[in-house]
């Protein structure tokens, strides 16, 4: 009688497992290595070591190296230790590997950051690969790929953050419609981490205090390239079941939960780092959730004999903050009662009442303790990640720096960068070897190097495309038909299903969409007319497929709701298999879609889309993005390399902006994008698509690549803290005391500081002459050296409106009398004739601020 182990999967009785690990060959030891280092993540050669060995148990364990070298046979172990063509492979991807470990730091990055400088980047997640599932979406991926990056540019660089036992959930979706969330713990000896240990061989521990209790934090590393990152995790005998719990699951539990979460991150990881003696020179909190690390840092420095206002200055000097939230709704928060009881042992460290404790996370008329205020309090260096987010930070943050015009804060922006090693297919990968010549990568920011894409053959293009999109339809055909089969559907349904999606002939018109199911995202955009969306797909000779996928966080019914929505539209009759909903969107299927389909559809409602990068992931792979003029395609669409949704009024209700929007989409759709696609000459493609693939590809791989956005980051960012911190730290920390008693008597003196004019105004002035413009400041016991007065200067008939306003500082004349004024004078001499419009105002600065306006204060005359 024959049985297969399938049968006894149900069977009664308790089962037991076994694992066998086998014993790797000596001439193939280094194995181990490489699956303990995730720059397998961006390597296919040395991901193909491990595949190639037995296919199928790849799939199956997730692609996880380290899982598969536990578990596949030491049969082909052996066999691949005697396989002449293996080792020439093996042998190949470690020679390539040890010499990216050794390679010469990046030309230039020496002259950014000094001997001993260190750069220490934390984030609630990351997302690296699937093998390390500590992640949930767009913000672990930025980090994963800005770690990548840095170690790409061999930056002095570490990663701090949370090992979650169970990451985020896998999705289910019922033959209704309805999203169900799957969760799975990870057993920590199958990821590619590794506990820390002493010298004495012991675990690297270290402690954080919750109401009434201490947490003991494990501390596991994961090699990221040259990169390390560490991360906590609090599932250990020590503590209790509770408090095992914390790092158990992202995103998941009360408020309690999650300030337990960030309470570990933030004060652990500071102390994680001191543990394993690193003394980082540059803090990066990406995102709000580790804020609490200023506290921490506060603490340490109060312990060393500065006050609060000193301590606070040290901490910020050399603290780097990046927003990603388009909405206050978006941005963590505790309420006063929760934070007193967690943290009522740090006002007493640091000499303050609870007032001023909660004045550090306060925003004007809010009742709450806010993460981000906290984090740009905490911070001199803040940013958003685009050109219009970082204006939309600008005005939410506003009332940080009450007297200052949100356009001028410290806010600015760094819009994100993917990390090309990563979501650019190997296929491109060997196209641009050939045509862009050897050394592209190094080359990436030189938009020089991409104008050689234009002299790529067309055919050579499309056949690259073609086959990248047979990839995708074989996988989304696995995946539908596991989906259909396990919500009971039949064999000559699924047939019907699948029509269009033929990877033996994959000429139809593909249109993707893969993101996280958020309201603002509007997945359903397209159904706003489903006449005229029938209208458009059903014309047999041009038939079009979209292909939608992504997850609703379980906590979100109305991103749930959807999912239901989408869900039923796809399964009327007329629609079934034109509108395919793919469950489960990874990072596996993400590759895929960015590089398989013809078409990036994203339409966010502006200004919410913080940044996006599944976007670039698709112009740098031949796909072409249509997308609402928001997040980094304002600064993308150029005209000819995609096609832009302009947003509609915001001042409109939204369903007459969802109507307008969905209207300029459709036609899109119907006048340019397919006609354009079956536009085919005699070799079978449109030569004017092609050659959109072309510019899409040339004109968004230099500019939205990891590398130039962490290259951005060390020049606007890292370099000036690391300089702000030898400024504020030298001796005793003597800058930071300053600059703390100089803003101490600005902010006393200034609710008296008040500016008027002396002179007569002048009207009209001939051209090559000037006019003396005096004011007088009353100071209020501050020195003229402790104010800046400043003209601006504006053209008042818009002519060259694009022009940045002129600048220009008065000159102190003394004091007038004992008035207790100061006389402040300029010579102004026009360099241009027409109406000049001028303001004139005046505010506190001092020589070791990071920003001339970070105090917030300013009088305007």
């Amino acid at each position: 009688m024959r049985e297969n182990s399938e049968q006894f999967m149900d069977q009664p009785g308790t089962a037991y497992v076994l694992e066998i690990n086998p014993r790797i060959p000596e001439r193939l030891s280094r194995l181990e290595e490489l699956a303990n280092d995730l720059r397998y993540s961006w390597d296919r050669a040395t991901r193909s070591l491990f595949a190639r060995l037995n296919p199928t148990l790849w799939n199956s364990i997730g692609h996880s190296p380290k899982a598969f070298l536990k578990r596949v046979d030491e049969r082909n172990l052996t066999e691949a230790a005697q396989d002449p063509e293996y080792l020439i492979s093996y042998n190949r991807v470690l020679s390539v590997y040890d010499s990216y470990r050794d390679e010469p730091a990046r030309r230039g990055v020496p002259r950014w950051l000094g001997e001993g400088d260190l750069v220490a980047y934390f984030c609630f997640e990351f997302g690296f690969h699937e093998s390390l599932p500590i992640y949930s979406g767009g913000l672990g991926i930025l980090a994963g790929d800005h770690c990548k990056a840095a170690s790409d540019m061999r930056l002095p660089f570490v990663g701090v953050g949370l090992l979650y036992r169970e990451g985020y959930f896998s999705q289910i979706i019922d033959s209704e419609g309805s999203q169900h969330a799957i969760y799975a713990d990870s057993d920590f000896e199958d990821l590619p981490v590794t506990p820390v240990l002493r010298e004495d061989g012991s675990e690297v521990r270290v402690t954080v205090d919750l109401p009434g209790r201490t947490v003991t934090a494990k501390v596991w590393r994961a090699r990221v390239g040259r990169v390390r990152l560490y991360l906590l995790d609090t599932d250990v005998p020590e503590n209790s079941e509770r408090d095992r719990d914390i790092t158990h699951r992202l995103y998941g539990g009360d408020r309690h939960a999650r300030i337990a979460q960030e309470i570990v991150l933030g004060i652990g990881g500071v102390r994680a780092l001191e543990a394993l003696g690193m003394a980082p020179t540059v803090w990066h909190i990406n995102e709000g959730h580790a804020a609490f690390l200023v506290l921490e840092r506060m603490r340490a420095l109060s312990l060393k004999g500065l006050d609060f206002a000193a301590a606070l200055e040290a901490v910020a000097a050399n603290t780097v903050f990046t927003t990603h939230t388009a909405v206050p709704a978006g941005h963590d928060h505790f309420s006063e009662e929760m934070i007193a009881g967690y943290f009522e042992p740090y006002c007493r460290e640091l000499g303050i009442d609870k007032q001023a404790l909660f004045d550090l996370g306060r925003t004007p008329g809010g009742h709450e303790f806010n993460m981000t205020a906290l984090a740009v309090r905490g911070s001199r260096f803040q940013n958003g990640v685009s050109r219009i987010h970082g204006g939309v930070s600008a005005r939410m943050l506003k009332d940080l720096w009450p007297q200052i015009p949100p356009a001028e804060n410290p806010v600015t922006y760094i819009t994100n960068g993917v990390h090309v090693p990563t979501f650019l297919s190997p296929d491109w990968a060997d196209v641009f070897d050939r045509f862009l010549g050897p050394g592209w990568q190094q080359r990436i920011e030189d938009p020089a190097c991409w104008e050689r894409i234009a002299g790529l053959p067309d055919h050579i293009l499309w056949s690259t495309h073609q086959f990248l999109k047979s990839q995708l339809l074989h996988l989304v055909r696995h995946r539908l038909s596991t989906q259909h089969f396990r919500n009971g559907g039949s064999a000559a349904h699924l047939d019907r299903l699948l029509k269009l999606v033929d990877p033996a002939n994959p000429n139809v018109l593909t249109i993707g969409f893969g993101r996280r199911f958020a309201t603002y995202k509007r997945a359903t955009l397209l159904f706003e007319n489903l006449d005229w969306l029938r209208e458009m797909m059903f014309d047999a000779q041009r038939p079009v497929v979209f292909v939608f996928a992504g997850k609703a966080h379980p906590a979100d019914v109305p991103g749930q709701d959807l999912v239901r929505q989408l869900s039923r539209v796809a399964r009327t009759p007329e629609f079934e298999g034109r509108i395919l909903l793919v469950e489960d969107y990874d990072l596996r299927l993400a590759r895929r879609l960015v590089s398989g389909v013809d078409v990036w559809l994203n339409n966010p409602i502006y200004p919410l889309e913080a940044s996006g990068t599944s976007g670039m992931k698709a112009g740098i792979n031949g796909v072409i993005n249509l997308s609402v003029l928001d997040g980094w395609w304002e600064e993308g669409y150029q005209g000819d390399n995609g096609w832009a949704i302009k947003p509609a009024s915001e001042a409109l209700e939204q369903h007459r902006r969802n109507s307008e929007e969905s209207r300029t989409l459709y036609e899109i759709l119907q006048d340019q994008v397919i006609p354009m696609y079956y536009n085919r000459g005699k070799m079978g493609y449109s030569p004017e698509w092609v050659g959109m693939a072309k510019r899409s590809i040339a004109s968004l791989s230099p500019r939205f690549n990891a590398k130039r956005m962490v290259g951005e980051y060390l020049a606007k960012s890292y370099f000036p803290a690391s300089q702000q911190r030898r400024r504020y730290h030298d001796g005793d920390f003597d800058g930071a005391r300053l600059v703390a008693q100089w803003k101490a008597r600005v902010r006393g003196a200034w609710p008296g500081v008040a500016v008027r004019r002396l002179d007569a105004q002048k009207h009209r002035i001939s051209f090559g002459a000037d006019v003396r413009i005096e004011i007088a400041v009353r100071l209020n016991g501050l020195t003229p050296e402790d104010v800046i007065a400043e003209i601006l200067l504006y053209n008042v008939e818009g002519v060259d409106s694009g022009r940045e306003i002129d600048r220009r500082v008065f000159a102190s004349e003394g004091p007038i009398g004992d008035t207790g004024e100061h006389r402040f004078v300029l010579n102004l001499a026009p360099e241009s004739c027409g109406r000049l419009g001028y303001r004139i105002r005046v505010y506190p600065c001092h020589e070791l601020l990071a920003h001339p306006l970070e105090m917030g204060l300013m009088v305007w005359l």
